[in-house]
């Protein structure tokens, strides 16, 4: 997924980061496709108006999902909330709790203790983590790391043979 920092990073605060990634999973599940140039561009040159704009889109995605429609084209309304500093109307956090708008690293080690149980899962996984270019990795005990993309091609068995180091790799 594509990273705020990844932008003119000198132009950006830690802060207006850490808004970005509190929103973008629940962005990038709605259909917000960050690879589009246009969004990368508006994102940037809107920063001020980011978290409003970021809880107007979901918000209203929430709505329409209430009222059985379809957000049509979510890049295009974050851009006009971006750009015309839309607020949300009747904004609530616990739209966050919508399990989809989870990282990729939260829902794999959710699902790892449900695969291996969570005393194996301790024992074997130190950490899931998004570096801040984006890429994503599993970090084992033994210090071992294996990018998330590769752990979800090899499946739980073979991910669990590296972990123990009883694979053949």
């Amino acid at each position: 997924m594509w990273n705020l920092s990844q932008v003119w990073d000198h132009e950006i605060d830690e802060a207006e980061k850490e808004i970005f990634n509190k929103y973008k999973y629940a962005l990038a599940y709605i259909g917000v496709d960050f690879d589009r140039e246009d969004v990368q561009e508006t994102l940037v040159a809107h920063l001020f108006t980011l978290e409003a704009a970021c809880q107007t889109t979901i918000s209203y995605w929430v709505w329409q999902k209430k009222n059985n429609e379809e957000l049509e084209n979510p890049s295009t309304f974050l851009i006009k909330a971006l750009r015309l500093k839309w607020q949300p109307i009747n904004w609530k956090d616990e739209y966050m709790d919508n399990p989809d708008f989870k990282s990729p690293c939260i829902r794999w080690w959710e699902r790892s203790a449900t695969v291996w149980g969570t005393d194996l899962r301790n024992q074997l996984v130190a950490d899931v983590y998004e570096t801040d270019s984006g890429s994503e990795y599993i970090l084992f005990r033994t210090e071992k790391t294996l990018p998330l993309r590769t752990a979800r091609v090899w499946g739980w068995q073979r991910v669990l043979e590296y972990a123990l180091g009883t694979d053949e790799d």
